[in-house]
């Protein structure tokens, strides 16, 4: 049993001011709104400036996050990021943010998990608060793929925006009706050619020839994917609702990971999920990777739709290939 309960003391968001919709695409690649609409469920998306980078999001919807909640700066005890388009190799965007937001001596550090990044950080940072060793984490979601996105490619080029989104994880108190209930997440590493990125990392530094060669870029292998991204977050949150003696029916939300409308739908089918409880933003912001979770819970937070006591679930999957879910009552 764990020390202590943690719960969702806010969110906050964040994406850039410029926008790029279909029918922009099918001035820069063959395709057309029909095409992306049928097949993605996207019309819009948000594009970063050359000279905007991943902390200069995150430090934003952190902000947004920080000011939206009862804590104070100096008492976020632990910054966790989930990234996989960094500021830099090192130092982490964490460490990154850790400056910007004027806090010292805490530990910083960033979650390699692709999409599901949110959703793991959120597991580690749980932890961290149940056993005590934190109150207030500050958990970040931050995603710039426009700039690992290979423009010559009309599959994938057409998913990909940028934005941030973040949560402050608190130490929930005993009259508190808010606590994270339970989360899972998986791996599996025989199956990470399945959507990866190449060169600029040791296997293979970024060069000239791995440039040209567009090597830098997202590499996916999208109908392989599709159904591994319903099957696999269909396990995870089944798993997660027995585990806990729960069903489908006492969840009031679910916010998948923003990926495709067609994957969103096919998992609310075999969930037997109406979608009407179902969370979507795609259509304005695409594919954000880390950030589609957190966008999507501050926007529904902010409508209204989303409530104190609301039980809500949250599930992804990414790169690795990762997947997990998360249960809690907001």
């Amino acid at each position: 049993m764990p020390l202590h309960n943690a719960k969702f003391a806010s969110f906050g968001s964040h994406a850039p001011a410029k926008i790029v919709n279909n029918f922009d695409l099918e001035k820069i690649v063959e395709t057309s709104d029909e095409w992306i609409r049928t097949r993605t469920g996207m019309f819009e998306r948000h594009h970063c400036t050359p000279e905007e980078a991943a902390s200069d999001l995150a430090i934003v919807a952190a902000t947004n996050a920080i000011e939206a909640s009862k804590v104070r700066y100096r008492d976020i005890d632990l910054i966790v990021t989930a990234t996989v388009t960094g500021d830099h190799p090192f130092p982490s965007t964490s460490c990154v943010l850790q400056k910007k937001l004027g806090l010292k001596n805490i530990p910083a550090f960033d979650v390699s998990a692709g999409c599901t990044g949110f959703v793991y950080a959120l597991d580690v940072a749980k932890n961290y608060v149940e056993n005590g060793s934190a109150q207030n984490v500050l958990v970040i979601g931050v995603d710039i793929l426009t700039k690992i996105t290979n423009w010559s490619d009309r599959n994938t080029c057409v998913l990909f925006g940028d934005g941030a989104g973040a949560t402050i994880l608190s130490r929930a108190q005993k009259n508190d009706i808010s606590r994270i209930i339970d989360s899972l997440i998986f791996a599996d590493g025989s199956q990470g050619e399945l959507l990866y990125q190449a060169a600029g990392g040791s296997r293979m530094p970024a060069s000239h020839e791995s440039v040209d060669k567009n090597l830098h870029t997202v590499y996916m292998e999208g109908n392989r994917i599709y159904k591994n991204a319903i099957r696999s977050m269909f396990a995870s949150t089944d798993e997660l609702l027995k585990r806990n003696k729960m069903g489908v029916e006492d969840v009031d939300w679910i916010i998948p990971h923003q990926a495709n409308l067609r994957i969103i739908e096919g998992l609310a089918d075999k969930l037997h999920v109406p979608m009407s409880k179902v969370i979507v933003n795609i259509e304005k912001y695409g594919n954000t990777s880390s950030a589609t979770i957190p966008l999507a819970m501050d926007e529904a937070i902010r409508a209204n739709k989303i409530r104190r006591g609301d039980i809500i679930l949250f599930t992804s999957f990414g790169a690795g290939l990762t997947w997990g879910s998360l249960l809690a009552r907001y």
